[in-house]
């Protein structure tokens, strides 16, 4: 009778290991859940710069001011008529 509780209880132990620590226990789970956490708020993050994208480049495709704020900003751009002056402190 006692062999036959050892062995149920080794059984049983051998389950819960799986249970917990297993190919698709409970910890596999939990780490998965966390990751995608992660990834909905990486997709998140993502799609708000893509809108801003957008409308950035419906700004350049419609207005020239547009075009020429970027140039004066990435480029160092001066138009015509205009003095640049650099301020070194």
């Amino acid at each position: 009778m006692r062999a036959i509780a050892l062995g149920l209880g080794v059984i049983l132990m051998a389950l819960q290991y799986r249970l917990w620590f297993g190919s698709g226990g409970v910890l596999e789970r939990y780490l998965l859940e966390q990751r995608i956490k992660e990834l909905k708020a990486l997709i998140e993050e993502r799609r708000e710069r893509n809108l801003q994208l957008a409308a950035e480049v419906e700004d350049l495709k419609h207005n020239s001011w547009a075009v020429e704020e970027r140039a004066r900003r990435d480029l160092g751009m001066i138009g015509p008529r205009e003095t640049y002056f650099m301020l070194v402190p």
